[in-house]
């Protein structure tokens, strides 16, 4: 089994920054690919940023410019550093594994879990 477990919302004046964690437990061998995503209230769940196939990553265009991705395989962590935050960047913000090596960026494709960080910007 593998837990992730997301740290580092919080509230956030519009222009501000956060960096997000996710730490990975148990079976994480078996977690290839990790990414980010969000949902805000009354939305889907989006795609944020996640790796490509061939070793890059890839940001939503609406975060682009402003949030970067990265990862510590040596600690089990994914990081998600967000600057200019904006309160459109509002939601909560989960991070997602999953046991294959192809990079996806629809929900669908992840089976592994966190149970979200709350990140709040104000205007």
């Amino acid at each position: 089994q593998v837990q992730l477990v997301e740290s580092g919302g919080g509230l956030v004046q519009a222009g501000g920054s956060l960096r997000l964690s996710c730490a990975a437990s148990g079976r994480t061998a078996g977690v290839y690919v990790m990414a980010w995503f969000r949902q805000a209230p009354g939305k889907e769940r989006e795609f944020v940023a996640g790796p490509t196939n061939n070793a890059g990553t890839v940001i939503a265009p609406s975060v682009m410019g402003r949030f970067t991705i990265s990862r510590d395989n040596a600690k089990n962590t994914l990081y998600l550093q967000m600057n200019s935050l904006k309160p459109e960047d509002t939601a909560v913000y989960y991070c997602a594994g999953r046991p294959y090596t192809v990079a996806l960026t629809a929900p669908s494709g992840y089976q592994y879990w966190g149970q979200g960080t709350q990140v709040t910007v104000s205007s």
